[in-house]
């Protein structure tokens, strides 16, 4: 029943935002845009963090490898061939996942903190060549894309794209919900919980968790392309340490563990760093603030306030059970 409860909960909230978000002005659909391809990124991190207890600070490169794999074909390299957004997708999955395979021959082999300085330092490679190779990348300048593709339909519209968009987040959300809840994702757990335990009972515990890894790269790549479309311009700044920190601070502020928190903590973060900026040039101390407070009373994300309002009137409750016995006749 409880997850009957929650499950209705998130396609209340999904289609409030299909429905409301085309009748907003331009720029707010540009935003929701811009959150929905973050909250990608952030759940494909989610699998590493939440399920597996991998903390990656090395997301943002296979984002950056999607993206610019899109902007170099739509670019450079097209060789008389029709490079179709359904294929550039595909091919952007496929990059990512190929990225994750090799980093992850390196990282998962480590834990804890060794873990998240490997992937850190794997990400400041892949900046390092964005930066580097002007020749492919552009350099500090970036690819600036052509108008959007035709994929069917006309996605040169913000409309027309925000709909696009919200297709792969659902259809991601949807994957990766069947993922998490199969043997599979319960190993998972299972081996973030104790590892030692699951080798024990004979589960492959790297095999395990470098399969995470590529599963999570394969989504990065995905908002890569999403977002080389939704932005116009692939530069380093899109793989710099910074967004493969927003991408961790989503799923902690929304909730490790829920991938519906990393949607949640996407857009939070999008909103406090994009539309309040416009507002005051202090944002960056709210947005800090916010981060300060949701790890020092809910370590568990904005997604665990009903869990913690319900044990508190649990609490409540009994304690007025305590003081006020009822008396019985």
């Amino acid at each position: 029943m409880e997850s009957r409860r929650k499950l209705l909960i998130v396609i209340a909230a999904l289609l409030a935002v299909l429905i409301v978000t085309p009748f907003a002005n331009s720029y707010v659909i540009v935003l929701v845009t811009h959150a929905l391809i973050f909250a990608i990124l952030a759940m494909s991190l989610d699998i590493l963090l939440g399920f597996a207890g991998l903390p990656s600070l090395g997301q943002a490169a296979y984002l950056g490898m999607g993206a610019y794999l899109t902007a170099i074909l739509a670019t450079r390299f097209q060789f008389g061939l029709d490079w179709t957004f359904g294929l550039v997708v595909v091919l952007g999955i496929l990059i990512g996942a190929a990225t994750a395979a090799l980093f992850g021959l390196f990282a998962v082999h480590a834990g804890g903190v060794y873990f998240l300085m490997i992937t850190l330092a794997l990400g400041m490679c892949v900046w390092g060549l964005a930066y580097r190779w002007n020749s492919l990348t552009g350099g500090d300048n970036g690819i600036v894309l052509p108008t959007r593709p035709e994929f069917g339909i006309q996605l040169a519209d913000d409309v027309t794209y925000f709909f696009v968009v919200f297709g792969f987040f659902v259809a991601a959300l949807a994957l990766l919900t069947v993922l998490v809840r199969s043997p599979f994702g319960r190993s998972l757990v299972g081996i973030r919980e104790n590892e030692p335990r699951m080798r024990i009972l004979g589960y492959h515990t790297w095999l395990h968790k470098y399969l995470a890894f590529i599963i999570a790269g394969g989504f990065g790549g995905l908002a890569g392309v999403l977002w080389a479309h939704a932005h116009g311009l692939v530069s380093p700044e899109d793989v710099v340490l910074a967004t493969s920190v927003d991408a961790l601070l989503m799923v902690v502020l929304g909730g490790p563990g829920t991938l519906v928190g990393g949607a949640v903590g996407a857009g939070i973060v999008v909103f406090l760093r994009e539309y309040l900026s416009t507002l005051v040039p202090w944002w960056q101390y709210v947005l800090g603030g916010v981060y300060v407070l949701t790890i020092l009373y809910l370590p568990g994300g904005l997604m665990s306030v009903p869990e913690r309002i319900r044990g508190w009137r649990a609490r409540w409750e009994n304690g007025v059970r305590v003081k006020f016995p009822r008396h019985t006749s």
